[in-house]
């Protein structure tokens, strides 16, 4: 890698630890080499196949095709799902990644929720919250849920509309 961008062999290191720690990047060890290859469940790794791709088709594929996989993840649980919030946490944010709102007295969210977690392939940070609780919580302007409100917001689902009435 050094001698392709022609760069100091200790400035490559120092930025391949850079990326690895923010999580852009994996490294696995195997017969003495390290080989990296891109995290592609680090929350930015569209928005940087975006920036960096040559090709527009596959930057546009990206961006198109990966929102529609809450659509996807949220079918098993449509009839019991009011509205979804999903956010764009980074790693050691406060806040949560799902803000699910619905009815679980037959735990069929909460075992949706540990589903999706594993698809995510990394542990989510997600409340589960009826329908009135939500209600009565923007009304009273919660903080904590005005403050989910106020994260970036990768995908909202409102099949009721409940946040519109707000």
């Amino acid at each position: 890698m050094t001698r392709v961008i022609d760069e100091q062999i200790n400035s490559v290191r120092r930025e391949l630890l850079n990326l690895e720690s923010i999580g852009i990047i994996k490294n696995e060890t195997y017969d003495n080499k390290i080989y990296y290859s891109a995290n592609n469940k680090h929350p930015y790794a569209r928005a940087l196949v975006m920036l960096f791709s040559s090709r527009t088709d596959v930057a546009i594929e990206t961006a198109v095709v990966k929102p529609n996989a809450w659509e996807e993840y949220v079918r098993p649980v449509k009839n019991y799902l009011t509205c979804l919030i999903v956010t764009n946490r980074l790693p050691g944010q406060e806040g949560v990644d799902l803000l699910i709102v619905g009815d679980d007295r037959t735990k069929k969210l909460t075992h949706w929720a540990e589903v999706v977690e594993k698809k995510e392939g990394k542990p989510l940070n997600y409340v589960i919250m009826s329908r009135d609780d939500f209600q009565y919580r923007l009304n009273v302007k919660d903080r904590f849920v005005s403050e989910v409100l106020e994260m970036s917001i990768l995908e909202k689902i409102d099949p009721e509309g409940i946040l519109a009435r707000r």
